[in-house]
């Protein structure tokens, strides 16, 4: 698959995504529901709408697809990890962590709606996703709604993306710098393990077999490390008009990245390597021609601008 093949499909993906999420954060109450907070319902929709490559749900969406599901179900999935993402942003910018005034060329939802707001947006986006999963319109196997609210609460709890931003934030207070290995744990959990979690997502809404499914996490592992190694570089070569987000962040804030320990050559070294590895992941899950939307990924979160 050529680039410009490529972007079209990204596009057409992101603009399925802004519609999903569109109507599932509607001001108006659904059903059950006796009232949907006016200030807390646009603070959410300020921070997940409009904006972002939604390569997570686009991640949910190929997989299924290159395993032969093509209906709502994996598109619903997206959008519920896409609520996700943007509850990490939201918390992630807030003054008790980062510190960010802007995000994606605009002010952070904290900025735009007060922290006590915008923390409350991120929480209702947390379980909105949960929520999302465990409604039978995304898949009509109860055992596979369990799955993936088992698989989304793994990747992003204690042992997934929270305990890799604390582990981040003891990075940037420690004295002494982190091991190789020790980055690639923090950096595995914080931002690898959501990216993992949206690969497997897709694939076990298709029912992939036990080959294809460790072959297509290896893949989702592969792409979340090479995603953040891409984002670490482009954090000490871009700017903050490009980026959409301030630059050269990780540097002032001792930020413990595989840029700061290998050195930039080194880690485009390592990012080259990991998009060897997840091109091998794909070739492994038998996947044929089907994957070729997959291998394109690999080579685009080696290649993005921003």
């Amino acid at each position: 698959m050529d680039d410009i093949a490529f972007a079209a499909r990204l596009a057409e993906s992101a603009a399925a995504i802004e519609r999903e999420l569109d109507i599932l954060l509607e001001a108006k109450p659904k059903p059950g529901e006796p009232g949907r907070p006016e200030r807390l319902i646009e603070a959410m929709r300020y921070a997940t709408l409009g904006g972002g490559k939604r390569l997570r749900p686009f991640l949910t969406i190929e997989t299924a697809r290159a395993l032969g599901r093509e209906d709502g179900g994996p598109r619903r999935a997206g959008a519920a990890i896409e609520c996700v993402h943007a509850y990490s942003l939201i918390h992630d910018d807030l003054p008790a962590m980062d510190d960010d005034d802007l995000r994606r060329g605009r002010p952070t939802t904290h900025r735009a709606f007060g922290e006590a707001t915008a923390i409350l947006a991120g929480d209702a986006l947390q379980a909105l996703a949960f929520e999302i999963l465990a409604d039978p319109a995304t898949d009509r196997n109860a055992e596979v709604r369990a799955a993936l609210c088992a698989g989304l609460a793994r990747a992003i709890g204690l042992a997934g993306m929270v305990g890799g931003q604390m582990l981040d934030i003891d990075a940037e207070q420690s004295t002494a710098p982190l091991s190789v290995e020790e980055i690639r744990r923090l950096q595995a959990m914080k931002t690898g393990a959501l990216l993992k979690f949206s690969v497997e997502s897709g694939s076990r809404l298709a029912g992939a077999g036990a080959k294809a499914s460790k072959a297509l996490s290896a893949y989702g592992r592969a792409i979340g490390a090479a995603f953040q190694i891409a984002d670490d570089i482009l954090d000490v070569e871009s700017d903050a008009t490009t980026l959409g987000k301030r630059a050269g962040k990780d540097a002032g804030q001792n930020k413990a990245t595989l840029v700061g320990a290998l050195g930039l050559e080194g880690a485009r070294r390592e990012l080259a390597r990991l998009v060897d590895e997840a091109t091998a992941a794909v070739a492994a899950a038998g996947l044929g021609a089907a994957g070729d939307v997959l291998r394109a990924t690999a080579r685009f979160v080696a290649t993005r601008r921003k």
